[in-house]
């Protein structure tokens, strides 16, 4: 593909999140990070990079979230 966005086959990525201009709803969000198993999902907002962020629970312990306009979630 040329000149298009290309969404990791892998939610959890691990790439970092990709600053671009995000069309995904919260709900939206929310649910893709609930799909890449973070849970208890709270504080989402869009950041001026086009990036979700909030804080779930991931494997028994608190982590922050991102969403980027990809649809990659990841944890930092």
């Amino acid at each position: 593909t040329t000149g298009g966005a290309v969404r990791s086959a892998d939610p959890n990525s691990g790439a970092g999140p990709r600053a671009g201009a995000n069309s995904f709803t919260e709900g939206q969000a929310r649910t893709r990070m609930e799909g890449a198993g973070y849970t208890n999902v709270t504080g989402l907002n869009l950041d001026g990079n086009g990036i979700w962020r909030g804080q779930a629970m991931h494997s028994g312990r608190q982590v922050q979230v991102t969403l980027d306009y990809q649809g990659n979630v990841n944890a930092q």
